[in-house]
């Protein structure tokens, strides 16, 4: 066989060639691929809300919001061991799209008109509202009960605010950093009541070491649609998620996840919402 002369012109060539092709496949996110692609997707959750997004003792994780984007991935072609795990906590939620270190974020993210104009929404996929935690022996019946009572919230916190400002102005606020701290001084009788959304609330109730301590009062002092945010402009994304989002509440996945998460603190959760329809 006689072998061909390479000359100096056509080695770079193909130097070039070869440098384009390993190049050329990768835009810097990993998260397009799917499974057949082996990659890994992104996806943004809570890592301190039991019930919606916790990351477990063992590294695991946990909660309606994690059923939910592990659903999703799923329709996107990722399998549960291709997911990677971002905490993102709710004041870094529009930065973290934005930068692109996330897909997109399941983490009781309420849509309103100030965050769609920064990021895209899919859903809503879950409707909760504004409510009270109390303990199961407690005689606060109603928003108004907590004049003169002290009421738990977290730091900065518009619910706390909401009951103090509109509806129970003689409340006593505590404001503490975390939920988890509420829920201690309600078990302690620190406090009388704790309020934010009621899906947050049920996920603290349903803990094993809580269970028949703790109840919603039932109150629907707002209305939160909890959506999947999207990088802003990424409409392709968006429609492929509010498609899996149907498919999970047609299959029955979407009512077995809710029972799973929420189920032990008898949460009286609404019927899954219609895509697009914003409740007010």
């Amino acid at each position: 066989m006689k072998l061909r002369k390479v000359t100096a012109a056509s080695a770079a060539v193909l130097a070039l060639a070869l440098s384009a092709t390993a190049c050329g496949g990768d835009d810097g996110n990993d998260s397009d691929s799917g499974a057949s692609g082996g990659s890994k997707i992104k996806i943004g959750i809570k890592y301190d809300q039991p019930g919606l997004g916790l990351k477990e003792p063992d590294g695991s994780f946990s909660g309606f919001d994690v059923d939910v984007a592990t659903y999703v991935a799923k329709q996107l072609g990722y399998d549960a061991n291709q997911i990677e795990w971002v905490e993102t906590k709710s004041a870094d939620r529009e930065n973290a799209l934005a930068r692109g270190d996330v897909k997109f974020i399941a983490a009781t993210y309420s849509i309103n008109d100030e965050r769609k104009a920064k990021v895209d929404f899919a859903g809503p996929y879950l409707l909760a509202h504004q409510d009270l935690l109390v303990k199961s022996d407690s005689d606060i019946t109603k928003a108004t009960d907590l004049n003169g009572k002290k009421l738990c919230s977290v730091t900065g916190s518009t619910s706390a605010q909401n009951v103090k400002n509109d509806i129970a102005p003689k409340a006593q606020l505590k404001e503490l950093s975390g939920y988890s701290e509420c829920v201690a001084a309600l078990q302690s009788g620190a406090v009388d009541a704790l309020t934010t959304d009621d899906s947050i609330l049920a996920g603290f109730a349903a803990q094993d070491k809580y269970k028949g301590q703790f109840k919603l009062a039932g109150l629907k002092l707002s209305n939160e649609n909890y959506g999947v945010g999207v990088k802003k402009g990424d409409t392709a994304t968006v429609n492929k998620i509010n498609d899996a989002l149907e498919k999970m509440v047609s299959d029955g996945a979407w009512q077995k996840a809710v029972d799973a998460n929420f189920g032990p603190a008898d949460y009286k959760n609404e019927p899954a919402p219609k895509i697009g329809v914003i409740v007010k």
